[in-house]
């Protein structure tokens, strides 16, 4: 069980407190409730250009990493399509550092053509490298505005075009720091050798003159129940050929949530599972399968992928899948199996519990859900899946109608 304190300052930022004093450690956990979801159609890629930038220096410190490495720490960011994330861990001694950096650009990040022109080529050049110039790489640029019509969702973190990031204009990135980098839109989570009044004091000295921006309104449009199969067939120069097969599957909150998470270890986790077992080892049609979701907050993506051997038959490899998908629908797991994937959903959950960074982030994450004390919560909620609920959720999920289909064959001269 995670115990933490939490209090809201007046200009609407939640802080949350965990006091571990097994550690001389801390870590300081900022997550701003923005993501690639949140952008523009015409202007994507935004959300993750900005984690760039906030590392590009603020009004009073030009520098973000040298004081923080002064005091022996460290820092890093993520961007999803839900949010992003920014973390410090340093000796707990030295945690005012962070404070005084993570708010100094809150308040007053350093916004000069100079960083906006580095970070704009940084980005553009990341696209390119991982998703235009590599195998399978624009998997994901494909798949995702494959499957949803009209959720943001339909484009990748990364954004949909390099030119959205090259286009970028100042006036672009200072509208999007004022809406989205606001006390009120974002959560700090402080972990580790501290104690909680310390921390208020600290929260209140460097974020409460932070001026109240208020929260952003996000009104997404909500995507539609899929009606129809969706398919596409990309001939390219790829080393093998490789299957995609997506589901829409439940949002996070959504209560058939769990089932659905449990389905993907069922099929893929470990060389017991299902699809390994069955279609790598048995019958030999694979070189390698995976089964996942996507996790995202709004309605996700159950995903199938793999990549059939030189000499199977596409066709006949797809057809494999569905046929393992059905026996999930037809037949209830056997206890044993279900059993299985529980109890390393219990052991990972229980083991990210030990990690100070891994607690500091999931306060944070189950915060922005609605209440972090929820994490306490979440095996439980794994514990509770029946058979009868992975055989209801996989007929919910694995319908041809709610498919999308993409298939990357191989050029023979490759």
């Amino acid at each position: 069980m995670v115990t933490f304190s939490r209090f809201t300052l007046a200009n609407g930022l939640r802080v949350l407190v965990h006091e571990d004093t097994a550690t001389p450690m801390a870590a300081v956990n900022l997550l701003y409730d923005v993501g690639a979801r949140d952008e523009h159609p015409d202007r994507t890629g935004f959300a993750h250009l900005f984690e760039h930038l906030m590392f590009g220096g603020s009004v009073n410190i030009p520098n973000f990493d040298a004081p923080l490495q002064a005091v022996g720490g460290q820092n890093n960011a993520f961007t999803s399509n839900d949010l992003t994330n920014y973390y410090i861990t340093l000796p707990a001694a030295n945690i005012e550092t962070a404070f005084w950096l993570e708010s100094d650009r809150m308040s007053g990040l350093a916004f000069s053509e100079k960083s906006l022109d580095v970070q704009r080529n940084v980005v553009v050049e990341e696209f390119k490298q991982r998703y235009l110039n590599q195998p399978y790489g624009d998997a994901w640029l494909r798949l995702r505005p494959l499957a949803y019509n009209v959720h943001p969702y339909r484009w990748a973190t990364i954004g949909k075009d390099p030119t959205h990031i090259e286009q970028a204009q100042m006036a672009d990135v200072k509208a999007f720091f004022e809406r989205y980098y606001t006390p009120g839109n974002a959560i700090l989570v402080v972990a580790g050798n501290v104690e909680t009044e310390a921390v208020k004091q600290l929260a209140e000295k460097w974020f409460g003159p932070i001026p109240c921006r208020g929260k952003h309104a996000r009104r997404l449009p909500a995507e539609p129940e899929q009606q129809e199969a969706n398919r596409e067939v990309v001939h390219a120069d790829v080393p093998l050929h490789h299957i995609y097969l997506a589901f829409k599957g439940p949002a996070r909150l959504d209560e058939d949530y769990h089932a659905m998470d449990l389905i993907s270890d069922l099929l893929a986790r470990g060389s017991s599972s299902r699809l390994y077992r069955r279609l790598v080892k048995d019958h030999e049609l694979f070189s390698e399968i995976n089964a996942y979701q996507t996790g995202n907050l709004d309605t996700n993506l159950f995903i199938v992928e793999g990549k059939p051997l030189p000499d199977v038959n596409v066709a006949s490899a797809e057809s494999a899948i569905w046929a393992e998908l059905d026996r999930l629908k037809s037949d209830l797991a056997e206890s044993y199996e279900l059993e299985k994937v529980k109890n390393r959903i219990e052991s990972t959950m229980v083991f990210a519990e030990m990690a100070l960074l891994e607690k500091a982030m999931n306060l944070a994450y189950f915060e922005l859900l609605g209440d972090a004390e929820q994490l306490n919560g979440e095996v439980a909620r794994y514990l509770r899946v029946s058979a009868s609920d992975i055989q209801r959720q996989a007929q919910r999920l694995f319908r041809k109608e709610n498919s999308s289909t993409l298939i990357y064959l191989a050029n023979p001269y490759a």
